[in-house]
């Protein structure tokens, strides 16, 4: 993506999206161009790869892992508490406390000088990528927030399309493992789930790039994902296994009957078809849901002005 250091003029975000028709205008916005572009982008950079394929690690990426590594470690202090409803261990707050408190430490550590003025307004977007601590709950809306912010880093030249593989085999790799991880020690709620008309409690874009990862696959097809063992097998290598082998960690019974529109996916042919269904559906399922991005933030880095070609398109 295309360098906006030099016109940045930090701002601290706000939400913009409260009903339906504030939609219309996010999908017309420079926030939903420069989000989908980089969707785009790292889907390219992935496509044909497995995880364990060599990449390029910059300082850039060796940094974010290594930020990641010290907020998994911050979860040693603050272990469940002994309270007995299923969900919302209240311990999560006192984590997302911590890492609320420290992110600005955390950035300038991970973050070169010339970025440090973007520090608050990227802060939006760290703090909520782990989910929300009031409700206790994680879901897609959180995963968002992060994307935005290894996307506002690209934006503000950060990264380099010499990154773009890393940032999905290794830093976002490593971003959802501490998330299941934070999911599953303090028991969060699904944020805004469909139950089994879903695609997942939690995530969405590792299936828009892990299909990627498999396009043309001489053996591993889209019905691969119904065989136990072959989950297992490959969920190490590709970010769509590793999020059905998590699903059975975390779900009892047949496949079929609680991940139903996963199995459907499974029928069809070829996972380019995947692919650009899960990138449709990302647009339909996330985006353009209100319950999810009522909670993102719009700033200099992802404005909710019109962007260029749809304010172009509206005057003609």
């Amino acid at each position: 993506m295309e360098s906006v250091l030099s016109t940045y003029t930090p701002t601290i975000p706000q939400k913009c999206i409260y009903k339906q028709p504030d939609i219309d205008v996010f999908t017309h916005s420079k926030a939903f161009e420069r989000l989908m572009t980089f969707v785009g982008l790292l889907n390219s950079s992935v496509t044909k790869k497995k995880i364990s394929d060599p990449c390029h690690i910059s300082e850039q990426t060796q940094r974010v892992l290594d930020m990641l590594d010290e907020m998994d470690d911050w979860l040693a202090e603050f272990p469940p508490l002994d309270n007995p409803q299923r969900f919302g261990n209240k311990a999560f707050r006192q984590w997302a406390d911590k890492v609320e408190k420290e992110s600005d430490n955390l950035m300038r550590k991970a973050l070169p000088e010339r970025l440090h003025p973007a520090i608050p307004e990227l802060a939006v977007y760290l703090t909520g990528g782990f989910g929300n601590s009031t409700r206790i709950d994680y879901g897609s809306g959180h995963e968002l927030s992060f994307f935005a912010w290894l996307g506002g880093i690209a934006l503000l030249g950060g990264f380099t399309a010499d990154d773009y593989q890393a940032i999905v085999l290794r830093i976002f790799v490593r971003y959802l493992e501490l998330a299941r991880k934070v999911q599953r020690t303090y028991t969060l709620e699904p944020a805004g789930s469909h139950g089994v008309w879903g695609l997942d409690d939690h995530q969405f874009l590792p299936y828009v790039w892990g299909s990627a990862q498999l396009i043309d696959h001489p053996r591993l097809k889209p019905r691969s994902v119904t065989s136990r063992d072959t989950v297992d097998a490959m969920a190490d290598e590709y970010m769509y296994f590793r999020c059905i082998q998590y699903i059975h960690e975390v779900k009892r019974g047949p496949f079929h009957e609680h991940s139903p529109m996963l199995h459907d996916i499974s029928a069809v042919h070829s996972w380019s078809k995947v692919n650009s269904g899960m990138t449709k559906m990302y647009v339909a399922e996330v985006l353009k849901k209100v319950p999810v991005v009522q909670h993102f933030m719009f700033g200099s880095l992802f404005p909710y002005e019109k962007a260029a070609a749809a304010a172009a398109a509206a005057e003609t």
